[in-house]
């Protein structure tokens, strides 16, 4: 047996490596790592592109869209926005040129009940939805089982999954005709006659209309704006609620005080993403709205259009147009719809950096 003394331990000054003990999948890991750290010029191209292909992709579509529709911006002008007419023309006679502009003769269109069956429709979606995705949310949070808060969360997250066609069949077929039935004539007989109020009432169809539509769209857009609800809920500190619980408040009163102020600029961007949503449906709408062109509702009850579904209603048809007018007429519109929601997207943005600058009831930090 041979003994070590300090002079022949082997030296590790400078100079000389110190052992390598790691294995071989280690030093594999540590020089990955160091080929991305290093390559910056890389990464950070490919970081820029894909920063750019949504911008790039928004820019295209409302590129292709003026470059379609350029011919008939030009014949309809901006009284398209204000018309109701929906008049394709005699598409089997002989087609004239106006400001060069060939179309069938007698053709022309109006964007004006479109646009308000798009907004009135969404509009009603929204205020359904976002009360009872809200409420939802802080039942799944604050008051339900941990087990049981699972399980719901799955099923609204199923829920978000299920294709349009379904809601709108579902809407057609059962829900329509019971609100037809049994809760459309309650508001259409005991609503006053009066301005305003007077939009409550009116002939209830069988299960059409632009309630009907809405609340269908309502509840599409639940899942979206409830399960982002919940989310940014469980990101509220404990802390704040736990004080405002200590200080006597019940648990309405520290929802309104704290949780729900903690996220309002959430909640704000989850309802936007809802109403981008109810805004471009189609199928759905289509299936229940009653399919009008060229009328706007003169009560809640009534049959309307919207863009998209009269759009997808429409394409079809539009082929047989031999001077592609119509066709053209469909991209402007699809147009309009873009820019609509592009500025409820700008808008809803703003208003969510203001109530984002805005002070919580209790310290930011907490």
């Amino acid at each position: 047996m041979t003994l070590t003394t300090p002079d022949q331990v082997p030296p590790t000054g400078a100079g000389v490596p110190p052992l390598d003990m790691r294995g071989p999948h280690q030093n594999g890991f540590r020089q990955l790592w160091r080929w991305f750290t290093q390559e910056t010029a890389a990464l950070r191209g490919v970081t820029l592109i894909a920063a750019i292909v949504p911008l790039a992709a928004l820019v295209a579509i409302l590129a292709v869209l003026a470059w379609k529709a350029g011919p008939v911006l030009k014949y309809n002008g901006l009284g398209f926005l204000a018309r109701t007419a929906w008049r394709p023309g005699n598409t089997y006679g002989s087609a004239v040129k106006t400001g060069g502009v060939l179309h069938p003769i007698g053709a022309l269109y109006g964007a004006l009940p479109l646009i308000v069956g798009t907004l009135a429709s969404s509009a009603i979606a929204v205020l359904f939805a976002v009360p009872v995705s809200v409420g939802a949310a802080l039942a799944i949070v604050e008051k339900l089982p941990p087990r049981v808060s699972n399980g719901v969360g799955v099923f609204m997250e199923v829920l978000a999954g299920i294709p349009s066609v379904v809601f709108g069949l579902w809407g057609i077929l059962t829900f329509g005709p019971f609100l037809a039935r049994d809760i459309d004539p309650i508001f259409a007989d005991h609503f006053p006659d009066v301005p305003v109020l007077s939009f409550f009432r009116g002939y209830v169809p069988a299960g059409e209309g632009l309630l009907s539509a809405g609340l269908v769209l309502g509840v599409m857009i639940i899942p979206i704006v409830a399960a982002t609800t919940r989310d940014l809920l469980r990101q509220v500190p404990r802390l704040p609620k736990e004080g405002a619980l200590a200080l006597g408040m019940n648990d309405f009163e520290m929802a309104r005080k704290v949780s729900l102020p903690w996220i309002r600029a959430g909640i704000i961007g989850a309802s936007v993403l809802g109403l981008a949503r109810a805004l471009g449906e189609t199928i759905a709408v289509a299936m229940v709205s009653g399919s009008a062109l060229a009328t706007i509702p003169t009560n809640i009850f009534g049959t309307f259009g919207t863009i998209a579904s009269t759009i997808v209603q429409q394409l079809d048809g539009s082929l047989g147009d031999g001077t592609g007018f119509e066709l053209r007429t469909l991209a402007e519109f699809a147009l309009v719809l873009a820019v609509i929601t592009l500025l409820a997207n700008v808008g809803a943005r703003l208003l969510v950096r203001r109530v984002a600058g805005t002070a919580l009831p209790v310290g930011r930090g907490v």
